[in-house]
């Protein structure tokens, strides 16, 4: 099995005054209210996740707009997040997020209610990325991403509750990237400290603190 390596991102654009320290930024407030619902259904890749690895991601304009769209306006309260990883075999490095290996089929579940904001097919080696909000929690409003080997994604707009299933492990791949977003579809990672393939960012090392104070165990960064 390949470690994940997350080396790409949907686009390279930046973002004005980019935070300084590795948290993510709070959604924009939109005039939606979150009321977390039922199980979703999920989506299916017809083929194995790993298709073109010289297909391209969506532009980033619409990448934009999608998560401008779905985020909603949430307030941090002090509700507590469950391990999303609680599967994981084998971790991985850290880079823009922190990469892992499951068995296959093993879910990647809601760390509190969340709500998925978009999927982007084609994100790395024609794997595809899902991006979620927190909607609770002394996070709310901050975005998390998993991406390359997935499958079974929660549909764009659903909202789950906690421990509901975001993505389950596909069968073949570069293993998963669990990291933190922005609402510009460029990873927390690269619109702070920039990145370059391999390198620890401070992003990455924020979320291997953020799982590992989940109990996930996954070693240092």
């Amino acid at each position: 099995m390949l470690a994940g390596c997350g080396g790409a991102a949907v686009g390279t654009g930046t973002t004005a005054d980019p935070p300084s320290t590795a948290t993510a930024p709070q959604a924009h407030p939109q005039a939606i209210e979150p009321s977390a619902g039922a199980q979703a259904t999920v989506v299916t890749p017809a083929s194995t996740p790993v298709g073109d690895p010289n297909a391209h991601a969506m532009p980033l304009s619409e990448v934009r707009h999608l998560l401008a769209l779905e985020a909603v306006a949430v307030k941090t309260t002090s509700a507590t997040y469950i391990d999303p990883l609680q599967y994981v075999n084998h971790w991985e490095r850290t880079d823009q997020g922190v990469d892992a290996n499951l068995p296959v089929g093993a879910p990647i579940l809601a760390p509190g209610p969340v709500k998925v904001l978009a999927i982007i097919p084609d994100w790395y080696a024609g794997q595809p990325l899902v991006y979620f909000e927190l909607l609770n929690g002394p996070d709310a409003g901050k975005v998390q991403y998993v991406a390359e080997e997935i499958t079974d994604i929660a549909p764009g707009g659903t909202y789950l509750q906690q421990g509901q299933v975001i993505a389950r492990y596909a069968a073949s791949g570069t293993g998963i990237e669990y990291g933190w977003s922005t609402l510009n579809g460029i990873t927390l990672a690269r619109a702070t400290s920039g990145y370059g393939e391999g390198q620890v960012t401070p992003a990455g090392a924020s979320m291997r603190d953020w799982l590992n104070s989940l109990g996930a165990n996954a070693g240092p960064s």
